[in-house]
């Protein structure tokens, strides 16, 4: 599947609410719950969208399409949310994701983009020469990815609960 604006901004658009519904008002086991330590817990994930709302996907397409493959993206900090969310609360940080997530899809419409600009050129400062529809296609697979890892943490807090039925539960079974 190519990446289409019509078909990618849905799914963009609904990831705040899908975390909303699934985390909103749960028990700390639930948010706070790692697959081994050195693991993102769900709470942690929302941390880092938000993150990425700020910092990486508006951001580096603005930076694309004002200085091409001239100018490499700044480095994104995979990690920062560690220190941005401490103290907050899970309602906080999924209001504030709701947000900010609604600001980037508004400022990706006002920019009027045009399937046939998809193919203009950045520059990743890992992955070298990169274009815009590629970006977007990022954006919107990490948020997929994200959903997923949520859910799969959230399912292996079961990993034992679930008897002899593990065996037909990919989802609790590790690798």
């Amino acid at each position: 599947m190519e990446f289409r604006f019509d078909e990618a901004v849905p799914v963009l658009r609904r990831t705040p609410a899908v975390l909303r519904d699934l985390l909103l008002d749960l028990p700390p086991a639930w948010v706070e719950a790692r697959e081994e330590e050195g693991t993102w817990s769900p709470f942690d994930v929302v941390g880092h969208l938000i993150h990425g709302e700020r910092t990486n996907w508006m951001p580096r397409v603005e930076h694309l399409l004002r200085h091409g493959d001239r100018v490499p993206y700044p480095p994104f900090d995979r990690e920062a949310m560690f220190a941005a969310s401490a103290g907050r609360s899970l309602a906080e940080l999924l209001d504030t994701f709701a947000t900010l997530r609604a600001d980037s899809l508004c400022r990706l419409h006002a920019l009027g983009l045009t399937e046939a600009e998809l193919d203009r050129r950045g520059r990743h400062p890992e992955f070298g020469v990169v274009t815009l529809g590629q970006q977007l296609a990022t954006w919107v697979a990490h948020d997929l990815g994200h959903v997923r890892q949520v859910v799969r943490v959230m399912a292996r807090q079961y990993a034992d609960a679930v008897g002899p039925w593990r065996a037909y539960l990919s989802i609790v079974r590790s690798g």
